[in-house]
């Protein structure tokens, strides 16, 4: 990695990680002391998941110029490792009270139930919105003309990976379930399929990639001696086998917690 410290990400990245750090001493300071070590934890979660979309945006961003396989992974740590540890560590209530107390105020009286900020938002995170706008944008940006294009322009490159950003999140809130939480949430194996269907489209577009006959995009001979087919097939390889596994562990997950739910129940 070539670490490019570009301020319009590294900037954001670093104040999250200070409102993050404020708000949870703060939250620490008021909760009791079984409480604590779970707060430690939320805290490593959001920091390495912090850490994960620097390495992706920042270590990754020169590399991802020159090969299509650093460009996939970059993809695969923001979507599917930076975002998920982040909403893991239930960042809202962390986030509200690193404000001042009449900011946080005004900020909690828009997330209310039933305010219009809430209701919108339940909407876009029900399982099939959510799963609709993950795979069209995971897609849209693959097609050769708007890959080539986010290329040529950092603007779009940058707007390229915001879209990424706000996709996944949006995708990993059903499953996750982190503050403010929907009234019902899915039910288990709702969110089961939902995962198996979205490993299928992302694998689906990683064969897709590494079974293609000629290069889709316009990456020269990559460094290492790859040519560009050979790392357009790797980058293929990386979202099917590495975004797969990431999404089969999910549902793992899932299922794990639904069967330790079981057994405290009985």
């Amino acid at each position: 990695m070539d670490w490019s410290w570009r301020p319009g990400v590294a900037l954001p990245l670093a104040l999250a990680v200070v409102l993050y750090a404020i708000g949870s001493a703060r939250l620490a300071r008021r909760s009791p002391a079984r409480l604590r070590t779970a707060a430690l934890v939320r805290l490593a979660a959001a920091l390495g998941g912090l850490v994960v979309i620097a390495v992706a945006l920042l270590g990754l961003h020169d590399a991802a110029h020159e090969r299509f396989l650093a460009h996939m992974i970059q993809h695969v740590l923001l979507m599917m490792v930076g975002v998920p540890l982040v909403l893991l560590a239930d960042p809202l209530p962390a986030a509200l009270w690193a404000l001042p107390t009449a900011a946080r105020a005004r900020v909690g009286a828009l997330l209310i139930r039933r305010s219009p900020a809430r209701r919108a938002w339940h909407t876009l995170t029900r399982l099939p919105v959510a799963w609709t706008l993950y795979a069209v944008v995971l897609w849209a940006w693959h097609i050769p003309a708007a890959y080539d294009a986010a290329l040529a322009s950092s603007w779009l490159h940058d707007l390229e990976h915001l879209t990424f950003a706000l996709a996944a999140v949006v995708f990993w809130w059903p499953v996750i379930g982190p503050a403010p939480r929907s009234a019902a949430p899915p039910a288990a194996v709702a969110r089961v399929v939902y995962l198996v269907l979205a490993a299928f489209s992302s694998s689906a577009l990683g064969v897709l990639l590494a079974a293609s006959p000629a290069p889709l995009y316009a990456y020269g001979g990559a460094p290492g001696g790859l040519s560009p087919l050979e790392d357009q097939a790797w980058g293929g390889i990386v979202m099917w086998a590495v975004g797969g596994g990431i999404d089969m562990a999910a549902i793992l997950a899932v299922v794990a917690r639904v069967m330790a739910g079981q057994r405290r129940g009985a």
